[in-house]
């Protein structure tokens, strides 16, 4: 059975290495078509080329850059308006023409809390995609965004309750975390086979590293460490609602 094709949407660069590149490598690996859409900073700015570097390492092709700004950084993308505050029916005709010239068999986002630092950026790009993976195969929804394409899943990137507290001591107690039940995950994703290449992947994004964010906090932690916190992906699947029901599942 062929590995389903896999297109992935993050809010930021960086977001694509730290919440699903483990999965984006073991597609790829396993000959899937494997890409990602990414809804802020612009083509023009370092952080862009930063993003070229790690899906070139992930093997998830050249970017697709929505060109928002970041709701914090006005600066990455000049003259452009924030991601939130663009018009909602603007950016989802956006995401689906990427949808429908992609063709995936599944996608991939943050999940609805935006994962653990719970950014505007990340929930804004839930919303959005939850729509767009739907509007996508409703033929008369944005007709000049190309033919209807349905994806059969969507996998949203999360934490389990469970694996907060060795993640706290990581990215600190001082942050809010947004985490979900442990039986409310749905698959569980071994991606240690392909960690080396994730961890490539975020420290590709050299200028997160320089400033300390999360990146900076990975490139600091021995490989066991790295290891012990990363090697694992976890998503809850949401089938859209006109999608078939046969099942298309994340390799595991």
């Amino acid at each position: 059975m062929p590995v389903p094709s896999l297109l992935a949407v993050f809010a930021h660069p960086d977001d694509e290495s730290l919440s699903a590149g483990g999965v984006l490598a073991r597609h790829a690996a396993a000959g899937a078509r494997t890409a990602v859409v990414t809804a802020t900073w612009a083509a023009d700015t370092p952080r862009a080329a930063e993003l070229a570097e790690a899906l070139r390492i992930l093997g998830a092709g050249t970017p697709r850059m929505l060109g928002y700004a970041d709701a914090r950084v006005p600066e990455s993308a000049p003259g452009c308006a924030r991601f939130c505050d663009a018009p909602l029916d603007e950016v989802v005709r956006r995401l689906v023409a990427h949808v429908r010239d992609f063709r995936p068999d599944i996608m991939v986002t943050h999940d609805a809390y935006g994962g653990l630092p719970g950014h505007p950026d990340h929930v804004h790009t839930h919303r959005v995609t939850m729509l767009a993976a739907q509007a996508a195969g409703l033929g008369q929804l944005y007709p000049e965004a190309g033919a209807p394409w349905q994806p059969r899943a969507l996998y949203l990137a999360t934490h389990p309750h469970s694996a907060v507290p060795a993640l706290r001591d990581v990215i600190g107690a001082r942050r809010a975390v947004y985490s979900v039940r442990d039986e409310q995950v749905t698959a569980t994703v071994d991606v240690r086979s392909w960690l080396e290449k994730k961890i490539a992947a975020v420290l590709a994004h050299r200028s997160q590293v320089e400033r300390g964010a999360l990146p900076g906090v990975i490139a600091s932690l021995p490989p066991d460490a790295r290891e012990r916190l990363f090697a694992t992906e976890w998503y809850i699947r949401h089938a859209p609602m006109t999608a078939a029901p046969a099942q298309t599942e994340l390799t595991a």
